[in-house]
């Protein structure tokens, strides 16, 4: 018997085909008050959820997610994946993130909360000009010294 598609893989099919024609099919699958959080955002409803991908859109060029791994547990699912992408302004810089979101799904199956986990500190600003000289001795006192 074949098993019934869970929630989530919807959500990592339009996930994993993402481009600025399709996101409506993103968009469907939310929750109207839906939660989304990231390193840099913690916004509430369908209009913001939105904007994230709006912004997304307008900041870089050809951002790219890949899923490597699902898992669900009985109160969410998590998605391992990696972003591609560049940055469409200064200062130009090719993104490669790794991080892990955590789904959950309400009565009606739909997306109520989509949390973003990755270290923006190492992946993202340790690169950037400026914040990145400051970022990378930081980093540095944390690393443990092998002999």
């Amino acid at each position: 018997m074949p098993r019934k598609p869970h929630p989530v893989d919807a959500y990592v099919s339009a996930f994993t085909a993402l481009t600025p024609e399709n996101v409506e099919d993103l968009y469907d699958l939310v929750a109207e008050d839906v939660l989304f959080s990231d390193p840099f955002n913690v916004i509430h409803g369908k209009a913001a959820f939105r904007q994230v991908f709006e912004h997304m859109y307008e900041t870089c060029t050809d951002p790219k997610f890949t899923v490597s791994d699902v898992a669900h547990s009985k109160s969410a699912s998590y998605l391992r994946w990696d972003m591609t992408g560049r940055l469409k302004s200064w200062p130009y810089t090719n993104l490669l993130f790794h991080g892990m979101t955590e789904i959950h799904i309400d009565a009606d199956g739909k997306i109520s909360k989509h949390i973003d986990h990755w270290d923006s500190a190492s992946q993202l600003l340790r690169f950037l000009p400026v914040i990145g000289a400051i970022i990378r001795p930081i980093l540095k006192l944390f690393r443990l010294k092998t002999a």
